[in-house]
């Protein structure tokens, strides 16, 4: 993907719709870059567009923000600017974080999963701009697990799951960019008025992140590699139940693992399944912060062996039924608690977006394919 540009680099589209004397605001936090690597901001700035507030998502401008806690709003140390945090007092901008702004224009980065919240950011600004009049631009960036048919995994958001895990009717692994989400919502009747998008050049719906020569830049603490990024719409179920899911690990979401787990035992099964584009090595790890914090855990390290051929959903969901057929006693609900679900409580079925998840992974009922008209239904919104 060398002759990848991003949203962000074509700052010339961006100038012919929203003129040159435009106040913008900008969505936006530390590792949405340039490919020069320069912040979004700090290139807005430099190419002398009138920037005037900064909103930023989950994990705060730095990006840094441990998951699911409080982001407080600030004053940007780069550009000066006020910034109103959309995960602490607020989801959404409000009117006065709106007022005098002429656009807002969306640059984040994504990880192609539902759960991840920064694309249900971006859904909470494009209603509230919508109600305020107020236009939004979304600066496109890749998705970083690809777009190919096949490779989305379900199952579909269940509307009585909604949440900030998942808002509106998506698969798990959706296969689209951030552009296309936000048309896809708005041809849904979501919001009336429609985004404008810069789009990618050079981008193919078959890339992967993993087999990219671009450099990695970990979009929140829990996300170093794009080899985490690959297995977390699997591995990030763990979320929900009490086995550890590698945080507070070099290795989150690529570890797996609780102080009961036999990992011999766990590894011959799950070898045996053989799934395609993984592979596993008994493991033991002690995570320095949350579950099991301090304590040995024995379970798995994962390895991707083959980026387009793993189906992380379908493999997050053999472990978990394994771990819960192997050590039924053990295996129970983990309250995770956040400032968008401060209770913690059903968060498995949260992120998977079906209630009583635990009893159909258990009953091996959950629908993991791509509803059959998910591409016919997403062809208008697909830029690529």
């Amino acid at each position: 993907m060398t002759g990848l540009r991003l949203g962000v680099d074509r700052l010339d589209l961006l100038r012919e719709v929203v003129g040159a004397s435009a106040r913008l605001g900008l969505v936006t936090n530390d590792v949405a870059l340039t490919s020069d690597l320069v912040p979004a901001r700090v290139a807005l700035r430099d190419a002398g567009f009138d920037l005037v507030r900064l909103f930023s998502p989950e994990h705060g401008l730095s990006a840094q923000g441990r998951d699911g806690s409080y982001q407080r709003d600030a004053i940007d140390g780069l550009t000066g600017l006020p910034v109103t945090s959309l995960y602490g007092d607020r989801l959404a901008p409000d009117a006065e974080s709106l007022a005098g702004l002429d656009v807002v224009v969306v640059d984040l980065p994504d990880v192609g999963c539902r759960f991840y919240t920064y694309a249900w950011t971006m859904s909470h600004v494009l209603e509230a701009c919508d109600a305020a009049g107020v236009p939004v631009v979304v600066l496109d960036r890749p998705n970083p697990l690809g777009g190919l048919a096949e490779t989305v995994e379900g199952p579909m958001l269940d509307a009585s799951c909604a949440s900030f895990v998942g808002r509106w009717p998506l698969p798990v692994r959706h296969g689209l960019t951030m552009g296309e989400l936000a048309r896809l919502w708005h041809l849904e009747g979501r919001f009336a008025a429609e985004p404008h998008v810069v789009p990618l050049e050079g981008w193919a719906r078959a890339d992967h992140a993993l087999t990219s020569d671009r450099p990695w830049v970990p979009p929140s603490p829990g996300m170093p590699s794009a080899h985490t990024a690959a297995v977390y719409p699997g591995l990030g179920l763990l979320e929900g139940v009490t086995v550890s899911d590698g945080r507070g690990t070099a290795v989150p979401f690529r570890a797996l693992g609780a102080p009961w787990i036999d990992p011999l035992v766990l590894w011959r099964e799950f070898s045996a399944r053989e799934l395609p584009g993984v592979a596993a090595i008994p493991y033991a790890f002690t995570p320095s912060a949350e579950k099991y914090a301090g304590v040995l855990c024995r379970g798995l390290l994962l390895t991707v062996t083959d980026a387009h051929a793993l189906r992380p959903v379908r493999m997050g969901v053999e472990l978990l039924a394994l771990v819960m057929r192997l050590w039924p006693e053990h295996v129970t609900e983990h309250r995770y608690t956040t400032r968008a679900n401060p209770s913690g409580m059903h968060h498995l079925d949260l992120l998977l977006g079906v209630p009583d998840a635990a009893d159909r992974v258990r009953a091996g009922t959950l629908p993991l394919e791509a509803p059959a008209d998910w591409e016919t239904k997403t062809a208008p919104a697909r830029l690529y």
